[in-house]
């Protein structure tokens, strides 16, 4: 890769403005990431009118904020006014008020009416990620008029291989791909060749919805619909798979015990890191005092036969993993659609027999191990085994099922994961080895 800092110390800058403007506009903001913020200014300077707007909508929050506050009102109102308008209302939600102040006081008043509608969107709606910079063809239209349309507006959409028809009062009739404008005689209508069955969503609709959607019918644009089925607005392929990238990390972070956050770890504060995770600690610290609870109820088990304890981390461990694996199986399966609530008997059914085989498995593997090197009685090695085959059996029904019910009660099912159900298994572990050694070992 160019190395663009090298090059700037050595004030370089008609190899710099050569250089750069072969670069893809991903690229050059990864490049100026790397930078000082004089630096930053410098480089960006040099970029072309068109290249800098989609270089500058490629950058971070961070960076941009540093650009608009060392920009004139004359640069801002040319980089507003040429970016697509999903991005500007992404870069709005992202900057102090000060500065959006700034951008809102540089942008025409047509297109700040629309930007306001935007940011009245619901987070994590489909109307706050859709974008109106789509082209829209009349029923009655022939294929010569929408070409013409196409040529002199299509510069300024996101996407045109795919047009939406929509009748005299703008509601949704169907969908023309551009091929098939082409392919077509001048004087075919629109409403001849537009394909009326077509996926939709409303305004209100949840983004995780319309992620779901797109990948089921591997879409490359989604129409957007008021509730009066009028055409407000179209999703990008480009905008869902940030989307999906957010919903992803949101998932990671609550199966990981966080609270979910927007920001890079390196960018985010020591203290807010910390705030996001002291919650849901405290929540299992005090929750995983039911363990100790069970530990002190059998505390004579215990003292009776003191090998018993150092067996605890191991059947703990394993219930715990054991769940997370059934668990993570099946929040992925809601999350894409595969599963359903109403599947929750087939699911039973499934990880019971899945549970059985692999409980019998270890629980076997474990009675040779424990047979060739550890010195323990056989009555012992009979409790720890089947109190191993128990437990598994049951972390992986809990795991399983216990997603589906969060999902039922409305609740996120990735809070269910891996640190609740490690809890929620500790103790059924310990219950059931306490109790299998009290019957067996007649304690």
């Amino acid at each position: 890769m160019y190395n663009l800092r090298k090059a700037l110390e050595e004030n370089k800058l008609l190899e710099i403005k050569v250089k750069l403007n072969e670069f893809n506009p991903v690229d050059i903001a990864n490049l100026l990431e790397d930078l000082d913020h004089e630096e930053t200014l410098k480089a960006f300077r040099l970029l072309n009118k068109d290249l800098a707007v989609e270089v500058f909508s490629n950058l971070s929050s961070e960076k941009q904020q540093q650009l608009i506050e060392a920009t004139s009102d004359e640069e801002i109102s040319r980089i507003v006014s040429s970016m697509f308008l999903d991005d500007t209302v992404d870069l709005i939600e992202e900057m102090p008020a000060g500065i959006v102040s700034k951008i809102l006081r540089n942008t025409s008043p047509a297109h700040r009416k629309l930007i306001n509608q935007f940011l009245k969107y619901p987070d994590d709606s489909a109307g706050s990620v859709m974008t109106v910079e789509y082209v829209a063809l009349r029923t009655d239209m022939t294929v010569k008029d929408a070409l013409a349309k196409i040529r002199k507006y299509g510069i300024k959409n996101e996407s045109v291989s795919d047009c939406f028809a929509v009748d005299k009062e703008r509601k949704l009739e169907g969908i023309v791909p551009i091929n098939q404008l082409i392919i077509n005689a001048d004087d075919t209508k629109i409403a001849d060749i537009m394909t009326d069955n077509i996926e939709k969503v409303e305004v209100d609709s949840d983004q995780e919805y319309v992620a779901h959607l797109f990948r089921k019918y591997d879409l490359s644009n989604m129409p957007v619909v008021d509730k009066e089925g009028r055409l407000v607005g179209i999703i990008t392929v480009d905008d869902i798979v940030d989307v999906i990238d957010q919903e992803n990390t949101e998932d990671f972070q609550k199966m990981a015990a966080m609270n979910p956050s927007d920001k890079e770890y390196l960018k985010e504060s020591v203290f807010a890191l910390a705030k996001h995770r002291i919650l849901w600690l405290l929540i299992l610290m005090i929750s995983a005092t039911a363990t100790g609870t069970i530990i002190r109820k059998y505390e004579t088990t215990l003292q009776s036969v003191v090998i018993l304890a150092a067996f605890i981390p191991m059947l703990m461990d394993t219930g715990g993993n054991a769940g997370s694996q059934s668990s993570t199986l099946v929040i992925r399966g809601l999350a894409l659609g595969e599963i359903k609530t109403s599947d929750i008997w087939k699911i039973l059914w499934k990880e019971f027999r899945v549970s059985l085989i692999v409980g019998i498995v270890l629980a076997g593997l474990n009675f040779l191990r424990i047979l060739c090197f550890d010195k323990v009685e056989l009555k012992i090695i009979i409790v720890i085994c089947l109190s191993l085959f128990f437990t598994v059996v049951i972390a992986k029904v809990v795991g399983g099922i216990l997603p589906i019910i969060a999902k039922k009660l409305h609740f996120d099912p990735a809070i269910m994961a891996s640190p609740l159900i490690t809890t929620i298994v500790d103790a059924c572990a310990l219950m059931i080895y306490f109790s299998t050694a009290t019957i067996l070992l007649h304690i």
